[in-house]
């Protein structure tokens, strides 16, 4: 360690120019996964919502609502229905309403309406579900979440195709930005290699005191980065409860695990410390192996 910072004494800026891009490069990365996890996961949120919801007249027979649901059914296109009966509707109001007395009170099963919950075969369905179902007598309201969905999938394909090409560029910049430092502290150092090249020193010998540097501007970068994206989490926090009110949990999809993306949890949180970690570790180490290697040819 002590070695480590003398060379950072020695060559101050150079190292200073290192730390930096890697920061950036780290609080970026993060910033942007972290993004990307939370659109996956309300991608994903949306998309196990019902796709079209059928709201009844509250005075419509519980027969006739029976008997569209099984004409839709038969129709070929429908996955799934699940109906939703007045005193189930009146249920879910008091769960989702809990913490408000007064509008419990205001409230009862007899006002609430009975409601379908359609989930069809294809999305290229949905249109035609959703013009037949405003035809039907008794139909008070049809909820047809198509266009939120369609909406979310461009922008969570915008962001995905900008992040690679963006966290593509951040990689090449790093990575040049690394190599030029380190060079210019070989060069520093260029005598003293001699000698203990001279001195029959291993190639990992010469080689560890630029890695363990390298491992500690990675490390050093991923933790103050991580540290700031988390205070920016915490921070907005109440914004986040009040935009994702309603929204129990999101999750995503990894292979054949799920890890929770909302509400905020050690697990999720962790995962990113790691991949950042991982990765700026990562990217400083190689950049100093493409320095020593190819320059100093050891």
């Amino acid at each position: 360690m002590k070695e480590i910072l003398v060379s950072i004494r020695r060559t101050p800026y150079q190292s200073l120019a290192a730390f930096l891009i890697l920061f950036f490069t780290l609080f970026l990365s993060s910033a942007m996964f972290i993004s990307l996890s939370f659109l996956y996961g309300l991608l994903g949120y949306v998309e196990t919502r019902p796709q079209v919801t059928v709201y009844f007249q509250t005075n419509s027979a519980t027969n006739e609502i029976f008997k569209l649901r099984d004409t839709l059914m038969n129709s070929g296109k429908i996955l799934s229905i699940k109906y939703i009966s007045k005193n189930e509707a009146y249920k879910i109001y008091k769960e989702l309403n809990k913490d408000n007395p007064l509008l419990l009170e205001m409230v009862s099963s007899d006002i609430l309406p009975a409601s379908l919950e359609i989930f069809a075969k294809k999305p290229s369905y949905l249109p035609e579900l959703a013009d037949f179902l405003k035809k039907q007598p008794g139909v008070d309201e049809v909820n047809f979440q198509k266009d939120i969905l369609d909406r979310l999938l461009t922008l969570t394909d915008i962001l995905r195709k900008t992040t690679i090409v963006f966290f593509i560029f951040l990689i090449f910049l790093s990575i040049l930005v690394l190599v030029t430092t380190t060079l210019f502290k070989i060069a520093l150092k260029k005598d003293e290699i001699e000698l203990l090249k001279l001195l029959g020193a291993s190639n990992f010998y010469i080689k560890k005191p630029f890695l363990l540097e390298a491992v500690l501007f990675g490390f050093t970068a991923s933790a103050g980065s991580y540290l700031i994206i988390l205070a920016l989490l915490l921070y907005f926090k109440p914004f986040f409860d009040s935009y994702l009110k309603g929204v129990t949990h999101l999750t995503l999809s990894i292979h054949v695990s799920q890890l929770t993306v909302w509400p905020l949890n050690i697990p999720f949180l962790s995962a990113a410390f790691f991949l950042s970690l991982l990765f700026g570790v990562g990217i400083a180490i190689l950049a100093t192996l493409l320095a020593t290697q190819k320059y100093l040819k050891i």
